[in-house]
């Protein structure tokens, strides 16, 4: 199997060093590029086209969200893995509307940057049969849904935005699976994940819970377009996948 293509882009040297040698170690990867100047990282990514780019907002040259808007611009398909230390909403928001699939808050170990870095290959790896117009749907499924939890104050660097975004993914496609959490998605999400299904229906309630905490009840309502929720009233997991799920399949947004 052909390695898979990264750049790696950082202002710290030292991390630079650490996602190198890790990458390299492998033997899945070919590193084109580890570097801080973005103007440089910038330039092989349009002309080598990576699958995917693990990259640090802060760069010389060229920042994070001009690298972004560049490949937007030159309507690539690579996936971007972004760290940061910035934990601002408005940030974060703007980070995922420009293309990126990840926001990883620094510190973070380099297993967990590959660990998103693996998900998002197997991805391309499962739609790699020249079916472009599928994989751009599925891209825009992904930015729907990281844009409804943006806005409701879902922050992505928890465990449970990952599982709760599988989930609603999982009921966009078959919304019967909603009528059985507990045995089909949880387990499911369980495997991809190598956790528990336990753990991952208690991530999902954490991550519910973090968005009524920030008090967004108003927003959550203005996202839905009807006052589904009221005061200090929350869904259950099965209530909040079944109410995004259903809003994306009106949207036409099934994969």
């Amino acid at each position: 199997m052909q390695n898979s293509k990264l750049v790696l882009l950082d202002n710290s040297q030292e991390t630079l060093n650490q996602y190198r040698d890790y990458f390299t170690a492998t033997k899945n990867y070919d590193v084109l590029v580890a570097t801080g100047d973005g103007a440089e990282g910038l330039k092989v990514i349009l002309s080598e086209k990576p699958d995917v780019v693990v990259m640090n907002l802060t760069l010389e040259g060229v920042d994070g969200f001009g690298i972004l808007d560049e490949v937007r611009k030159a309507a690539l398909n690579v996936d971007f893995v972004v760290t940061g230390s910035f934990a601002n909403d408005s940030i974060i928001h703007r980070v995922m509307e420009k293309g990126a699939k990840y926001y990883l808050l620094k510190p973070v170990a380099t297993d967990v940057v590959e660990a998103r870095v693996k998900e998002l290959i197997a991805e391309r790896n499962i739609f790699s049969f020249d079916a472009t117009r599928e994989i751009k749907r599925v891209i825009s499924l992904d930015e729907k849904i990281s844009s409804i939890f943006i806005s409701v104050g879902i922050p992505p660097h928890i465990k449970g935005y990952n599982y709760l975004r599988e989930g609603i993914k999982m009921a966009v496609h078959e919304p019967s699976v909603i009528n059985n959490v507990t045995k089909v998605l949880y387990p499911q999400i369980a495997d991809k994940y190598d956790t528990s299904p336990s753990k991952v229906e208690r991530a999902i309630r954490h991550a519910i819970e973090v968005a009524w905490n920030r008090g967004r009840v108003d927003a959550i309502n203005a996202v839905f377009g009807i006052r589904v929720y009221i005061g200090n009233e929350k869904p259950t997991n099965s209530e909040f996948i079944a109410l995004v799920a259903d809003k994306l399949i009106l949207e036409s947004y099934r994969t």
